[in-house]
């Protein structure tokens, strides 16, 4: 009798987990909470629904390593992959997708799939048997949360996680605005026009900043310790680090001409990034917040081209929750306590939308393998997939342990000894190029 893999979340990791597991002949079924039960970010019941972005960010698969993951995900059949190309967006060098239509179309092949079936069921207990893999994400449930602290022996680990603004494109003053891609980076003039860009003058950009520190914002819990993971600041906890530390990172005015006013070089600059084919929705880049919604409004239309704004959504924060990896999973990703379940993507410690799913990928492969009686070894450190697992299964210390994005700090350093590479950009290509020999040689070792 075939054996079912059980999947808890249908997010990027739990998604992609269950693709891959049922092209290789696995029945799987996924547990979705929603829509039975929301959470704080979510709108919909959908699958693989992109609550804080819609970017998977870089594209380059041969100067970054989130472009190279990119590119191991492609090579491995990935869905997510797959229905973020079909779905991308005019966005320079990035891979942007419209996240309605992504969520839609992931839903649809999943569901459309003759080996998974999907359940609107909260699960709130770690299974006793069977096979499991949990991918709840940065939002699980506090019952199954609770479960796993119970089980795990330790407190929760958490930090906070914000999203950003989406403004109605119709709202925004193009007499101000300007469309470009910074360094008018992109391949077609549609990318090379991609984002909407708002110039400040010194004036505006210091009045903006004291508004923005006076503001008010959420306040937790007392006795609420989680910190903030630094991919994902809100933009006031930046401005609290110093006046120009937004200047200098989201609104940074490098690369950027004000088609309006071409001599005139802008003191800081507020991007927009297309969220939906119609281009009727942009999302505001960088601009994760915690202030209350009422403040959001006042302070947003301060941004010169915003001062109308329409939001069809404004920013929020949550609690995100993840597990001590180093310290809990096995290089299976398996829980050492009870090794028929596993865990995938945000809940493991790893961060960002293309990690997450990178880890379901390989969540699903490690798990169909083990039903069918085979052994699998993850991919070797010096991949963007294998150097994440490595990270969060060992390489990373256990008290220290923190979410981690995928970069090239993370991958063994190049071998050498002619000394040729010494150029970042040299090595990068020599990272990536290791990178895509050994992905591929795994991947022809499954057969």
């Amino acid at each position: 009798m075939t054996q079912t893999l059980h999947i808890v979340g249908g997010g990027m990791a739990g998604a992609e987990a269950a693709w891959q597991a049922a092209e290789r002949g696995i029945p799987v079924v996924i547990h979705e909470m929603r829509p039975h039960v929301g959470t704080f970010a979510h709108r919909t019941g959908n699958l693989a629904e992109m609550v804080c972005s819609n970017s998977f960010r870089s594209d380059d698969d041969e100067q970054n390593a989130v472009g190279l993951l990119h590119w191991e995900m492609r090579a491995a059949g990935g869905l997510i992959m797959a229905m973020a190309d079909a779905h991308a967006l005019p966005a320079g060098g990035a891979l942007a997708v419209d996240r309605e239509a992504f969520s839609e179309a992931v839903t649809a092949r999943l569901r459309a799939h003759p080996l998974i079936s999907v359940t609107a069921e909260e699960v709130t207990a770690l299974p006793a048997d069977g096979h499991w893999i949990i991918a709840t994400g940065p939002l699980t449930s506090g019952a199954l949360a609770e479960a796993i602290r119970a089980e795990t022996g330790t407190e929760a680990l958490a930090f906070f996680d914000a999203i950003a603004p989406i403004v109605h494109a119709e709202t925004v003053d193009l007499s101000i605005a300007w469309r470009q891609s910074r360094y008018d980076k992109g391949e077609t003039e549609e990318e090379r026009t991609a984002y909407l860009n708002c110039p400040m003058t010194r004036p505006e950009y210091d009045a903006f900043i004291d508004a923005l520190l006076a503001a008010d914002k959420t306040v937790f819990h007392e006795g609420e310790t989680a910190g903030y993971f630094d991919g994902c600041l809100p933009i006031e906890v930046m401005a609290e680090r110093g006046r120009d530390t937004l200047r200098h990172g989201p609104m940074k005015p490098v690369g950027l001409t004000n088609a309006h006013r071409p001599t005139e070089k802008p003191y800081a600059v507020v991007q927009l990034r297309r969220d939906n084919a119609l281009g009727t929705l942009y999302n505001i880049v960088g601009f994760q917040t915690k202030m209350k919604y009422g403040a959001q409004v006042d302070v947003f239309r301060m941004i010169p081209g915003l001062q109308n704004a329409g939001f069809a959504r404004l920013g929020g924060i949550h609690r995100n929750t993840f597990i001590n990896s180093p310290r809990l999973l096995d290089a299976q990703l398996r829980l050492r306590a009870r090794p028929h379940i596993r865990f995938a993507g945000q809940i493991t410690g790893v961060e960002g939308y293309v990690e997450s799913a990178a880890m379901g990928l390989l969540a699903g492969r490690l798990a169909a393998a083990e039903m069918t009686g085979r052994a699998l070894a993850a991919p070797p450190p010096e991949t963007a997939t294998g150097a994440l697992v490595n990270h969060i299964t060992g390489g990373a210390d256990a008290k220290t342990f923190q979410p981690m994005n995928v970069n090239f700090g993370l991958f063994p350093p190049l071998e050498d000894a002619r000394g040729g590479r010494k150029g970042r950009k040299d090595r990068y290509k020599g990272y990536t190029d290791r990178a895509k020999d050994l992905f591929t040689g795994w991947l022809q070792g499954q057969g």
